[in-house]
């Protein structure tokens, strides 16, 4: 595999960021790639206005981008964020993408292994996250990524379009965790 460049997003960042992950996630199903989530989500995945409410949040946030070159196309991103428990400080990583064309090509491992090391920094013992629970293909892979199902399931916030508009009425999230 080629050498990476991962670095913290910068402001002047954020525009490719929020076009990067709309077109992973709400592009058209019939497009290259295989994380959409168009067959039961429309609108966008992210605006620019919500992802600097995200990175504005308490505690270190970070987005971390990935591109062949310093200051060359942004190829996936990753955000973490720290997560107070009760038993502890965690990691929530979020908004994995990889750009569509080059998914099933290393970067999606590539960007969990460098959010978990950004957790660790943070002095999380574990990652958490949230995946759409029909998506099973992608809870598979994050599975054989060291994550396994917490059992725990969250509402789909159906009355809040940030999150998309459900195309069916089934939609809740369940929740993984991997010890750092």
């Amino acid at each position: 595999m080629a050498d990476w460049l991962i670095a913290p997003a910068e402001e002047a960042d954020l525009p490719a960021v929020v076009a990067l992950v709309n077109s992973a996630y709400r592009g058209d199903s019939s497009r290259a790639g295989w994380t959409t989530e168009a067959d039961y989500l429309d609108g966008q995945r992210t605006s620019l206005k919500d992802l600097k409410a995200d990175l504005a949040g308490p505690g270190p946030r970070t987005l971390l981008v990935l591109r062949r070159e310093a200051g060359g196309e942004i190829l996936a991103c990753v955000l973490v964020e720290p997560m107070a428990r009760p038993d502890g400080l965690a990691a929530y990583i979020g908004m994995v993408t990889v750009k569509p064309t080059l998914q099933a090509e290393g970067l999606g491992r590539t960007m969990l292994a460098a959010a978990e090391a950004q957790g660790r920094a943070i002095g999380a013992a574990r990652a958490r996250m949230t995946v759409v629970s029909i998506r099973e293909s992608l809870i598979a892979w994050y599975q054989r990524r060291g994550y396994h199902l917490t059992g725990e399931r969250l509402p789909f916030p159906y009355d809040d379009e940030r999150f998309g508009l459900p195309r069916r009425p089934d939609l809740e999230f369940v929740v993984l965790e991997k010890p750092l």
